[in-house]
C-alpha cells in the first residue's frame, strides 16, 4: 500500500473540513434560534424532566454535547441553577448529541449527496448577501451542511485502502479477534480519539467510514462509539477547571454519567448489540448491520445496490446503538440524581462562601458556544455588579453618621475603597467579556444589546467612583475642621434617601431587563427629577444660610460638595436607564413593533 505523508495530511484536512462544516452549521442554527434559546433556558427552573428536554433541544441546536454541558457548567458556576438540575440537563444533552449522528447516518449512504452539494452551495452562498438576517443565517446553515458532507466524502476518499494491503488488514484483524478484549481495546481507542479531537460526532464519522469499508465489524464499531461517549466528557471537565466547586461537580457528574453508562453496557455488551441488530433488521426491516463486514471478510462480490443497502443498515445500526444506549442510560440514571449529588459532594468539597465572595460569578466559566447565552451570562453578572454598588451606597449612608477617626469609621471607609477597586475590576472583566462576545456571530439586535450593556457597566463603575468620592469628602471635611449641623445632615440624608430609591428602581429594571415597561422607566426618570430639584433647593438655601451665618462658609463648601456628588449618583443611575431604554427600542424594532419613544424628560426638554 502506497500511502504518503501528503495522503495523511489530506486525511487530516478532510477531518478538519468535517469539523468546520459542523461548526458553521451550528452557528447558523444558533443565530436562527438564538432568541428561542433564551426562552428555552427558562424551562430549566421548573423540574428535572423539562431540564432533560432542554438539554436535548439545546444540544440538537448547537450540535455539541460538550458545548452544551460546558454551558451548564458555567451556569452552575454562576449559581443560575442547582447541581441536581444541571445533571438532568447534562443527561438530556447526552441524548441530544445523537442528532448529528442521525443526520450523518440517514444522508451519508442512503442519499448520495455528492451530485447535490455544489449546486446547494451555489444556492446558499448568495443568501449571505441578502438584507434580511434570517436568510443570511439560513445560507450559513446550508453552507455548513455542505461542508460537513464534503468532509465526510473526503474522509472516505483519503483513508488508506486496506484491501490493497493484506498484511495491514491482517494486522488489524488480530485486534478484532480477541473476543471481549477487542471490545475493551476499541472502546479505549474511541475514548482516546474523542479526547484528542474533542468531538464525538467526528469520531462517529471516522468509525462510520471504517465500518462502511468493512475494516471493522459492527460490534467493534459500537465499542468505539461507546468509547467516544466517554471521551466527549473531557471538554466540560476542562471548562470547569476555572470554576468553583459546584462547576467541577457538574462537569464530573456528566463524566460519571457517561462512564457508568458505558460500564453497564459493556457488562451486557453482546446481548445489547444483538438487541440493536434485531431492532434494525427485524423490527424496522432496514437490513442486517453485520452483513457488510461478513461480505468483506468472506471476499464475496456484492452488487452496488446491495452494498449500499448493507452500508445503510450498518450506519443506522451504529446510530441506533448509540441512541438506545443513551436513552436507556438516561431512563436509568435520572432516578439516581440525588444519589449522584451526594456522591459528588463527597468527592469534591465546596469552599466556604467567603473564599469566593468577590469573584465574578456568571462569566467565570468563559465564553459559551451560543452567543445569545453569553449575553445572558453578562446580564446576570451586571445585576451582581449593580447589587455591589448598591451596597457601597449603604456604606456611604452609614459613614455619614459615623465619627471620623474612629476604628468603625476607618473600617467602613476601607470597605468602600475596597469595593471601589472591585467595581473597577468588574467593569474591566465584564467589558472584556462583552467585547469578546461582539467578536462572535451576533445579529444586529444582539450587537445593539451588547453596546447597551457596555454603557451600563461604565455607569455602574461611575456610581462606585462617586460613592468613594463622597467618602473622601467626609474625610477632607474632618481634616479641614469643618462641622455640619442638624440641617446639613438632614438634607444629606434626604438626598441619599432619594438616590437609594432610584438605585432600587434601577435594580428592579436590570433584574428583569426583557420585561421592562415604559412605566418602569418613567418611574426612574421621575425620581431623577426629584433628585435634581432637591439639589437645586439645597444649593439656593445654602447661599442664604451661609449669608445668615447659620453655619460657617467652610462647612457650606463641603456640604454642597457632598450634595452635588450625591446628585451625580442620580445622573449615573438615569444613564443606566437610558441604556436600558435603547435596548428596549432595538428589541421593539427587531420585533417589528412600535418604538417606545423618548421617555427621558431631560431628553424631551432638550428636543433630542
Amino acid at each position: 500500500m502506497d500511502y504518503s505523508f501528503i495522503d495523511l495530511l489530506a486525511l487530516l484536512g478532510a477531518v478538519c473540513l468535517f469539523l468546520y462544516g459542523m461548526k458553521i452549521m451550528s452557528e447558523g442554527l444558533q443565530k436562527t434560534a438564538g432568541k428561542r434559546l433564551r426562552s428555552i433556558l427558562a424551562w430549566m427552573t421548573k423540574n428535572r424532566f423539562l431540564a432533560i428536554v432542554t438539554g436535548v433541544i439545546i444540544t440538537a441546536l448547537i450540535q455539541s454535547s460538550s458545548a452544551s454541558v460546558s454551558m451548564v457548567v458555567s451556569f452552575v458556576n454562576a449559581g443560575l441553577m442547582p447541581l441536581e438540575q444541571s445533571l438532568a440537563v447534562s443527561f438530556g444533552a447526552a441524548l441530544g448529541t445523537t442528532f448529528t449522528e442521525w443526520i450523518i447516518a440517514i444522508f451519508g449512504f442512503k442519499v448520495k449527496l455528492s451530485a447535490f452539494l455544489l449546486p446547494l452551495l451555489a444556492f446558499a452562498v448568495p443568501m449571505l448577501f441578502f438584507k434580511r438576517s434570517s436568510y443570511r443565517n439560513l445560507g450559513e446553515l446550508l453552507i455548513g451542511f455542505v461542508f460537513l458532507f464534503m468532509g465526510l466524502d473526503a474522509i472516505s476518499a483519503n483513508v488508506p485502502d486496506l484491501s490493497k494491503s493484506p498484511e495491514v488488514f491482517a494486522s488489524l484483524q488480530q485486534y478484532t479477534s480477541m473476543g471481549f478484549l477487542s471490545i475493551l481495546f476499541f472502546t479505549l481507542v474511541g475514548w482516546i480519539v474523542t479526547m484528542v479531537i474533542q468531538s464525538s460526532a467526528a469520531t462517529f464519522a471516522i468509525v462510520l467510514i471504517m465500518a462502511a469499508k468493512g475494516w471493522i465489524s459492527f460490534d467493534i464499531a459500537c465499542a468505539m462509539v461507546l468509547g467516544a461517549s466517554i471521551g466527549t466528557s473531557i471538554t466540560p471537565l476542562l471548562a470547569s477547571l476555572g470554576g468553583n466547586a459546584e462547576a467541577k461537580k457538574a462537569a464530573l457528574g456528566h463524566a460519571l454519567f457517561n462512564l457508568f453508562g458505558a460500564v453497564w453496557v459493556l457488562i451486557i455488551f453482546e446481548p445489547f448489540v444483538s438487541m440493536v441488530t434485531w431492532v434494525v433488521k427485524d423490527l424496522f426491516h432496514l437490513g442486517d448491520p453485520l452483513a457488510l463486514y461478513n461480505s468483506v471478510k468472506s471476499g464475496a462480490s456484492v452488487e452496488e445496490g446491495a452494498l449500499m443497502q448493507e452500508q445503510v443498515a450498518m450506519s443506522i445500526g451504529m446510530t441506533m446503538f448509540h441512541t438506545i444506549f443513551k436513552l436507556c442510560n438516561l431512563l436509568i440514571m435520572i432516578w439516581f440524581t440525588k444519589l449522584y449529588v451526594k456522591l459528588l459532594n463527597i468527592i469534591i468539597r465546596s469552599k466556604k462562601k467567603e473564599d469566593e465572595e468577590f469573584q465574578l460569578k456568571y462569566i467565570q466559566g468563559g465564553l459559551m458556544s451560543a452567543s445569545e447565552l453569553n449575553i445572558t451570562q453578562a446580564e446576570r453578572e451586571i445585576v451582581v455588579f449593580a447589587e455591589r454598588v448598591e451596597r457601597m451606597l449603604g456604606m456611604v449612608k452609614e459613614l455619614v453618621h459615623t465619627k471620623t477617626g474612629t476604628p468603625e469609621f476607618n473600617k467602613i471607609f476601607s470597605r468602600i475603597g475596597k469595593y471601589e477597586d472591585i467595581s473597577d475590576r468588574m467593569e474591566f472583566e465584564i467589558g472584556s467579556y462583552l467585547n469578546k462576545v461582539l467578536e462572535g456571530k451576533l445579529s444586529s439586535t444582539a450587537k445593539k444589546r451588547v453596546s447597551g450593556l457596555l454603557g451600563i457597566i461604565s455607569e455602574l463603575e461611575s456610581i462606585g467612583d462617586s460613592c468613594n468620592n463622597v467618602a473622601k469628602a467626609l474625610v477632607r471635611k474632618e481634616e479641614a475642621d469643618a462641622h455640619f449641623n442638624e440641617y446639613n445632615y438632614k438634607n444629606i440624608d434626604e438626598m441619599l434617601k432619594l438616590v437609594s430609591e432610584a438605585m432600587t428602581n434601577m435594580l428592579t429594571v436590570l433584574i428583569d431587563i426583557d420585561n421592562v415597561t415604559p412605566e418602569d422607566l418613567m418611574r426612574n426618570y421621575n425620581k431623577e427629577r426629584e433628585i435634581n430639584n432637591f439639589r437645586n433647593q439645597c444649593r439656593t438655601e445654602n447661599v442664604e444660610n451661609v449669608n445668615q451665618h447659620k453655619y460657617p462658609y467652610k462647612a457650606g463648601i463641603f456640604y454642597m460638595d457632598i450634595v452635588c456628588e450625591t446628585e451625580k449618583l442620580g445622573d449615573f443611575i438615569v444613564n443606566v436607564i437610558d441604556s436600558v431604554e435603547d435596548i428596549m427600542r432595538s428589541n421593539s424594532s427587531a420585533n417589528n413593533g412600535m418604538p417606545i419613544g423618548e421617555l427621558n424628560p431631560e431628553k424631551l426638554s432638550m428636543g433630542q
